[in-house]
Protein backbone atom coordinates (compact mmCIF):
# COMPACT_ATOMS: atom_id res chain seq x y z
CA UNK A 1 0.00 0.00 0.00
CA UNK A 2 1.60 3.35 -0.86
CA UNK A 3 1.59 6.47 1.29
CA UNK A 4 -0.29 9.77 -0.48
CA UNK A 5 0.24 13.19 1.42
CA UNK A 6 -2.19 16.14 1.22
CA UNK A 7 -1.12 19.30 1.68
CA UNK A 8 -3.84 21.77 2.47
CA UNK A 9 -2.47 25.36 0.76
CA UNK A 10 -6.06 27.15 0.10
CA UNK A 11 -7.07 29.07 2.97
CA UNK A 12 -7.53 32.78 3.07
CA UNK A 13 -4.85 33.46 5.89
CA UNK A 14 -7.02 35.93 7.55
CA UNK A 15 -5.66 35.94 10.83
CA UNK A 16 -2.47 36.35 9.71
CA UNK A 17 -3.31 39.02 7.65
CA UNK A 18 -0.87 38.26 4.54
CA UNK A 19 -0.32 35.17 2.29
CA UNK A 20 0.79 32.62 5.18
CA UNK A 21 2.14 30.33 2.94
CA UNK A 22 4.66 32.63 1.07
CA UNK A 23 6.49 33.94 4.50
CA UNK A 24 9.51 32.81 4.81
CA UNK A 25 11.23 30.58 7.75
CA UNK A 26 14.51 30.39 7.33
CA UNK A 27 16.03 30.04 3.57
CA UNK A 28 12.18 28.55 2.46
CA UNK A 29 8.79 29.56 2.50
CA UNK A 30 5.90 27.65 4.43
CA UNK A 31 4.64 26.43 1.14
CA UNK A 32 8.54 25.17 -0.16
CA UNK A 33 8.98 23.44 3.74
CA UNK A 34 5.92 21.61 2.87
CA UNK A 35 6.30 20.53 -0.18
CA UNK A 36 9.80 18.90 1.12
CA UNK A 37 9.01 17.46 3.62
CA UNK A 38 6.28 15.63 1.34
CA UNK A 39 9.15 14.68 -0.47
CA UNK A 40 9.48 10.98 -1.98
CA UNK A 41 5.80 10.17 -1.73
CA UNK A 42 3.09 11.18 -4.09
CA UNK A 43 1.45 14.22 -2.85
CA UNK A 44 -1.74 15.99 -3.77
CA UNK A 45 -1.44 19.76 -3.16
CA UNK A 46 -4.66 21.22 -2.72
CA UNK A 47 -4.10 25.34 -3.34
CA UNK A 48 -6.00 28.38 -3.86
CA UNK A 49 -5.64 29.91 -7.57
CA UNK A 50 -3.00 33.23 -5.91
CA UNK A 51 -0.15 30.15 -5.14
CA UNK A 52 -1.01 27.57 -7.94
CA UNK A 53 1.38 30.08 -10.27
CA UNK A 54 3.99 30.35 -7.09
CA UNK A 55 4.27 26.09 -7.03
CA UNK A 56 7.06 24.48 -8.79
CA UNK A 57 6.11 21.46 -10.64
CA UNK A 58 7.70 18.26 -8.75
CA UNK A 59 7.54 14.68 -9.30
CA UNK A 60 4.61 13.10 -7.42
CA UNK A 61 2.36 16.35 -6.98
CA UNK A 62 -0.22 16.68 -8.04
CA UNK A 63 -1.66 19.80 -7.92
CA UNK A 64 -5.87 20.75 -7.09
CA UNK A 65 -6.82 24.28 -7.16
CA UNK A 66 -9.34 25.06 -4.81
CA UNK A 67 -11.19 28.17 -6.54
CA UNK A 68 -13.54 28.21 -2.94
CA UNK A 69 -11.54 28.70 -0.01
CA UNK A 70 -14.12 30.44 1.89
CA UNK A 71 -15.88 27.50 2.19
CA UNK A 72 -12.82 26.42 4.56
CA UNK A 73 -10.27 23.64 5.27
CA UNK A 74 -12.69 20.76 5.07
CA UNK A 75 -13.59 21.38 1.62
CA UNK A 76 -10.13 21.71 0.52
CA UNK A 77 -9.71 18.26 2.24
CA UNK A 78 -12.97 16.88 0.62
CA UNK A 79 -10.71 17.95 -2.95
CA UNK A 80 -7.69 16.50 -1.80
CA UNK A 81 -9.63 13.09 -0.78
CA UNK A 82 -11.39 12.67 -4.15
CA UNK A 83 -8.02 13.57 -5.73
CA UNK A 84 -6.26 10.47 -3.95
CA UNK A 85 -5.79 7.63 -5.30
CA UNK A 86 -4.86 5.11 -3.15
CA UNK A 87 -5.32 4.85 0.91
CA UNK A 88 -2.93 5.63 3.57
CA UNK A 89 -0.03 4.93 5.78
CA UNK A 90 0.83 1.19 6.86
CA UNK A 91 1.80 2.71 10.19
CA UNK A 92 -1.59 3.72 10.64
CA UNK A 93 -2.36 -0.20 10.09
CA UNK A 94 -6.38 -1.43 10.33
CA UNK A 95 -6.91 2.19 12.66
CA UNK A 96 -9.27 4.73 10.99
CA UNK A 97 -7.16 7.53 12.56
CA UNK A 98 -3.83 7.94 13.23
CA UNK A 99 -1.72 11.22 14.11
CA UNK A 100 1.25 12.17 16.49
CA UNK A 101 0.51 13.06 20.08
CA UNK A 102 2.87 15.61 22.54
CA UNK A 103 1.78 15.66 26.39
CA UNK A 104 -1.72 14.47 25.49
CA UNK A 105 -2.35 16.59 22.83
CA UNK A 106 -3.15 15.94 19.03
CA UNK A 107 -1.01 17.55 16.26
CA UNK A 108 -0.49 17.36 13.04
CA UNK A 109 -0.56 15.41 10.27
CA UNK A 110 -3.74 13.86 10.70
CA UNK A 111 -3.78 10.39 8.52
CA UNK A 112 -7.41 9.20 8.13
CA UNK A 113 -8.24 5.16 6.83
CA UNK A 114 -10.88 3.97 4.18
CA UNK A 115 -13.69 4.38 7.12
CA UNK A 116 -12.88 8.03 8.16
CA UNK A 117 -11.99 8.98 4.50
CA UNK A 118 -15.31 7.60 3.85
CA UNK A 119 -17.07 10.59 6.11
CA UNK A 120 -14.78 12.93 4.53
CA UNK A 121 -17.96 13.84 1.93
CA UNK A 122 -19.95 14.89 4.52
CA UNK A 123 -18.36 17.35 6.18
CA UNK A 124 -19.98 20.30 6.40
CA UNK A 125 -18.56 24.12 4.94
CA UNK A 126 -15.70 25.57 7.89
CA UNK A 127 -13.23 23.88 10.01
CA UNK A 128 -14.40 20.57 10.72
CA UNK A 129 -11.38 18.22 11.01
CA UNK A 130 -11.36 17.99 14.37
CA UNK A 131 -13.95 17.06 14.77
CA UNK A 132 -13.74 14.52 12.31
CA UNK A 133 -9.87 13.24 13.70
CA UNK A 134 -11.97 13.04 16.79
CA UNK A 135 -14.92 10.87 17.01
CA UNK A 136 -15.10 8.42 19.39
CA UNK A 137 -16.31 5.94 16.58
CA UNK A 138 -12.43 5.67 14.87
CA UNK A 139 -10.04 3.40 16.09
CA UNK A 140 -6.95 5.52 16.18
CA UNK A 141 -3.43 4.92 16.66
CA UNK A 142 -1.89 7.97 18.03
CA UNK A 143 1.75 8.23 17.56
CA UNK A 144 3.57 10.12 20.88
CA UNK A 145 6.37 12.66 20.20
CA UNK A 146 9.13 14.04 22.10
CA UNK A 147 8.68 17.65 21.40
CA UNK A 148 5.54 20.06 20.15
CA UNK A 149 6.72 20.68 16.84
CA UNK A 150 3.66 18.83 15.65
CA UNK A 151 1.36 21.13 17.34
CA UNK A 152 2.91 24.24 15.56
CA UNK A 153 0.17 25.93 13.44
CA UNK A 154 1.42 29.09 11.96
CA UNK A 155 -1.64 30.95 11.62
CA UNK A 156 -0.88 34.09 13.21
CA UNK A 157 2.27 36.20 13.38
CA UNK A 158 3.24 35.34 17.01
CA UNK A 159 3.29 32.06 15.70
CA UNK A 160 5.54 32.65 12.52
CA UNK A 161 7.67 34.25 15.04
CA UNK A 162 7.94 31.49 17.41
CA UNK A 163 8.83 29.04 14.33
CA UNK A 164 11.39 31.33 13.38
CA UNK A 165 12.97 31.33 16.89
CA UNK A 166 12.68 27.62 16.92
CA UNK A 167 15.02 27.64 13.85
CA UNK A 168 17.58 28.88 15.78
CA UNK A 169 17.79 25.87 17.68
CA UNK A 170 20.37 23.56 15.72
CA UNK A 171 18.35 20.55 15.35
CA UNK A 172 14.93 22.02 15.54
CA UNK A 173 12.82 21.82 12.47
CA UNK A 174 14.77 20.57 9.96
Amino acid sequence: MKTWCAILAAGRSSRMGVEKLLLRIGERTMLERAIAAAQGFPTVLVASPALVERICAAADLHIVVNAAPERGMSHSLQLANAALVRRVTAARGDADVAYPVWKDRPGHPVVFGPRARAAIGGLAAGDTIRRLRDAARWRRVELNVEDDAALIDVDTPQALARVRRLLETPGALG
